[in-house]
């Protein structure tokens, strides 16, 4: 483990935070990969819950995004939550490509090794481990509601992952 990891493993049943508020407005950064190789995205799309017995989050990456790569290739993701200080940095992570900007290097974002060897940031304020259980395609054939279709200027489908929530981190 990582000198400066400042984190302490937490007890899902702990967890105080508004999920809910925490996908609508402070948004997060998915992160796939290592520490030799990772990218992160910002996402305000996901869910919490329980399915198969086991506390799962999932997160939807469009096959385009550079991080999709990553989270095809690794078994794991980290979902990071930060304080409002530094919403800037998700704004950056958000609107820039990995292909474009090494987001490793990004300068206020220090990304520390967990015990199970992801990423997650000393900045974050939670961080949840998960180990892919599930994906699947949002396949437009099966929405009920259309207009939800209609939402898809370019007919650019997410890849959702489902991950059971193997660690949560809190500074």
């Amino acid at each position: 483990m990582e000198k400066d990891f400042r984190f302490k493993k937490i007890e899902i049943d702990n967890i105080r935070e508004n999920f809910f508020r925490l996908m609508s407005e402070d948004w997060m950064l998915v992160c796939a990969g290592n520490m030799e190789s990772y990218n992160i995205m910002t996402a305000s799309w996901g869910t919490y819950g329980i399915l198969w017995n086991k506390p799962v989050a999932v997160c939807y990456i469009r096959p385009q995004r550079y991080t999709y790569q990553f989270a095809e290739k690794h078994p794991c993701f980290t979902l990071n939550f930060f304080p409002d200080r530094l919403k800037h940095l998700l704004d950056l992570c958000g609107s820039r490509s990995g292909r474009d900007i090494n987001k490793m290097k990004i300068e206020g974002l220090n990304p520390v090794k967990t015990t199970q060897g992801n990423i997650i940031f000393n900045e974050a304020r939670l961080a949840l481990e998960c180990r892919k259980i599930y994906f699947d395609d949002i396949k437009p054939e099966n929405f009920i509601d259309t207009s939800i279709e209609k939402l898809y200027l370019i007919k650019d489908y997410h890849r959702f992952y489902i991950g059971e929530i193997i660690n949560a981190w809190m500074p």
